[in-house]
């Protein structure tokens, strides 16, 4: 397997060119940042949440997100209704189960959400993935402390049980699907400093995945690109509160060729 990396730019000129409509259900915590990322790389965002609304909205849109940040009954119940529309509709769903582990209750919430919607990839960090995975993760708030040590197979676990593209985020940042994978390297540590950069990240997938069919594709392109506009970002902000201005300027202004020459990624064996 090699790397085309004129495939993965493709991917985010088409992202340009057709301004995908996504409808998100995410944290209220990050929700603006999520739309504004959207916008800033040519996407259209949509955030309804009302179970009354959500499934006429799916009709409209070209792929669907749903992130667990802040889940309450009615919000999963909005999940389950988009999840459901958008499978039906032949929409690519991207899932971010935020905190899964956590609690009972996430838990219990991520397994029906499973049992019940299809999804083209599934991203999470090495706590979140290792917990779906039955392998074991700690997270100390939203960070994790600890997981799995073969985070490839736990990745290979998760994608072969639900069937979608996995994107595991760590200091290297692995996209596994069926019989492929990447490393990439591409991302600054000033990203883990400003709450949302996952659900952000989740959110651009989401586009991506709108004007590629194949999920891993879109997957890999997604995640070297969203890393390349954090270093880009690290540039120009002094701390957080600058950085997170930088990368929204870094998402809209980052180039095709900027992409080409930057982005790191290797082919790895799982």
């Amino acid at each position: 397997m090699s790397i085309d990396v004129e495939k993965l730019v493709r991917v985010l000129e088409s992202v340009r060119e057709k301004r995908p409509v996504v409808h998100t259900i995410t944290n209220w915590v990050t929700a603006g940042d999520v739309s504004n990322a959207l916008q800033a790389i040519g996407a259209r965002p949509v955030m309804a949440v009302d179970p009354e609304e959500v499934e006429e909205i799916v009709s409209g849109a070209d792929a669907e997100v749903l992130n667990l940040g802040t889940p309450d009954p009615s919000r999963v119940r909005a999940m389950l209704l988009a999840g459901c529309s958008a499978n039906r509709l032949d929409r690519p769903v991207v899932f971010d189960p935020v905190g899964v582990g956590a609690s009972r209750f996430r838990t219990n919430t991520v397994q029906s959400i499973l049992s019940q919607v299809r999804f083209a990839v599934i991203r999470g960090n090495r706590a979140e993935i290792g917990t779906m995975a039955k392998k074991g993760g700690e997270l100390r708030g939203i960070d994790a402390v600890n997981g799995p040590e073969d985070l490839f197979g736990t990745a290979e676990v998760v994608s072969q049980e639900t069937g979608a593209t996995v994107v595991l985020s760590g200091p290297q940042d692995l996209v596994v699907g069926s019989e492929r994978a990447f490393e990439v390297a591409n991302g600054h540590f000033m990203m883990g400093l400003v709450t949302g950069t996952g659900c952000i990240l989740s959110a651009i997938i989401g586009a991506f995945a709108a004007v590629e069919k194949d999920s891993f594709v879109a997957a890999a392109s997604a995640v070297a690109f969203f890393g390349l506009a954090g270093e880009r970002a690290a540039l120009q902000g002094k701390g957080p509160g600058t950085f997170k201005t930088a990368l929204f300027d870094a998402l809209f202004a980052l180039t095709s060729e900027d992409f080409k020459s930057g982005a790191k990624i290797k082919v790895v064996r799982v």
